[in-house]
């Protein structure tokens, strides 16, 4: 067929008559070895400068076309060298029109060249095609990914039934068999086949079910329990789900692992904008009592809570189903704590009031009352740790202002009863003597 578009076989005659006259000036004869050898040499070199001329203009074509129309589109075929590389495919064929002409059709040598070629010719297009599939799937990935699924296992799919393909060809030239005759016997093969490519199948199967599901995405906080990984997708392919933990580790994982086995994955509360804060302090039991007047009117030098034990004695505990309202009680110095905590979060500038707020009893334990703190905040890391800390940090102030003691084990202070008490460094006594 490429004799009918191309005429060859013209070329081909030309090229011998000259190879002819150049033997017979340089004294060599007419050498039939000689004269295949030459001509071997002649299209090789001529079909490489076909091609190194094709690329050049193909090139140069691209490049006014992205000068002259700067799309994303064409600026992502000048990246991939889209075109470039598929003009590879130009030597082999020229190759293979010119090469059967030297020789007689039943040479040895004829059929060893052509099967290289043919080869070589196979190959140059399955690099064409996996070019062109990723090209393809990248800008599918920018344009149409809006969800960012983890959509790379299906290019490397596609990829290796390329090249699946393509050996299948080779195989069938090298044997001389029909392609379809190759892949019945081949079906003999198939257990083993799936023992060598049983990580690459369970990942593809791992990858439409992480996609269609919508489970994973690049870019998602993700936490395994069953491994160390503890942070951001960087990649998901085929075989592997790289993960980079915080300490800037890579952990990679098959697919399947995360689909065999539970993980956690941080998205919503990235999405929602808010991370929730849920930590509990525990107080002395014996320093829980009900509250007096002294208690009271200390509670009532906190901000807002003049306000809150003054409506609070006229009306009653206030059970407004509101997501952020103040709860508490004046019952209790506990219960006065409550209720100030409970204000200092809602009028906190880094809380979100339309989350819940809550400051509660869990009930009480070995270690006293547990008071819990649950409220949202920043998902930003920094900020979330630097929040709860202020929080925590301005219960422990406040506490002993309604008589409250934090739990604490007992150490040797308390052993020796100097808990709470000045306890001098050694160069202190020996200056005070």
């Amino acid at each position: 067929m490429f004799c009918e578009i191309i005429p060859t076989h013209a070329v081909a005659a030309w090229l011998l008559v000259h190879i002819d006259r150049f033997l017979d000036w340089a004294g060599l004869g007419r050498d039939r070895t000689l004269e295949e050898g030459v001509y071997i040499a002649l299209i090789v070199v001529v079909a490489l400068a076909i091609g190194w001329v094709c690329r050049k203009i193909v090139l140069w074509f691209s490049r006014r076309l992205v000068k002259w129309r700067k799309t994303p589109f064409t600026q992502d075929m000048l990246r991939f060298h889209v075109l470039s590389r598929c003009s590879h495919v130009i030597p082999p064929l020229v190759i293979m029109g010119l090469i059967p002409f030297a020789f007689d059709s039943q040479s040895g040598v004829l059929h060893l060249v052509r099967l290289g070629i043919e080869i070589y010719t196979v190959i140059t297009f399955a690099l064409s095609f996996i070019v062109i599939n990723t090209f393809l799937w990248t800008r599918f990935n920018q344009r149409e990914n809006t969800k960012n699924l983890p959509l790379k296992g299906i290019l490397d799919v596609c990829n290796g039934f390329v090249w699946i393909i393509a050996v299948i060809v080779i195989g069938s030239i090298l044997l001389d068999k029909s392609p379809v005759a190759l892949l019945t016997g081949l079906g003999a093969f198939a257990t083993v086949l799936m023992l060598i490519f049983k990580d690459s199948i369970l990942g593809f199967v791992a990858g439409i079910q992480l996609s269609q599901n919508d489970m994973l995405r690049v870019g998602d906080w993700i936490v395994v329990p069953s491994t160390i990984a503890n942070g951001i997708v960087i990649d998901v392919s085929l075989t592997a789900v790289k993960v980079q933990n915080w300490d800037n580790t890579i952990v990679t994982l098959p697919p399947y692992t995360l689909i065999s086995t539970s993980f956690q994955n941080w998205r919503g509360m990235t999405d929602a904008g808010w991370r929730l804060i849920s930590k509990t302090i525990n107080v002395d039991v014996d320093s829980v009592v009900a509250a007096d007047e002294g208690i009271l009117a200390a509670a009532a030098t906190l901000p807002g809570m003049s306000d809150y034990i003054s409506n609070f004695k006229a009306n009653g505990q206030d059970y407004n189903p509101g997501v952020a309202v103040v709860n508490g009680s004046t019952e209790t110095n506990l219960g006065l704590l409550r209720a100030y905590m409970c204000y200092y979060l809602i009028h906190h500038p880094k809380i979100a009031t339309d989350q819940q707020i809550l400051v509660n009893i869990t009930g009480p334990s070995n270690e006293g009352m547990t008071l819990q703190i649950y409220c949202y905040t920043t998902t930003a890391w920094t900020a979330y740790e630097a929040v709860k800390s202020e929080i925590f940090e301005h219960l422990a102030v406040v506490a002993p202002k309604l008589r409250l003691r934090l739990y604490n084990s007992p150490s040797g202070l308390d052993v020796a009863g100097l808990r709470g008490a000045f306890v001098p460094t050694q160069e202190q006594a020996a200056a005070s003597k």
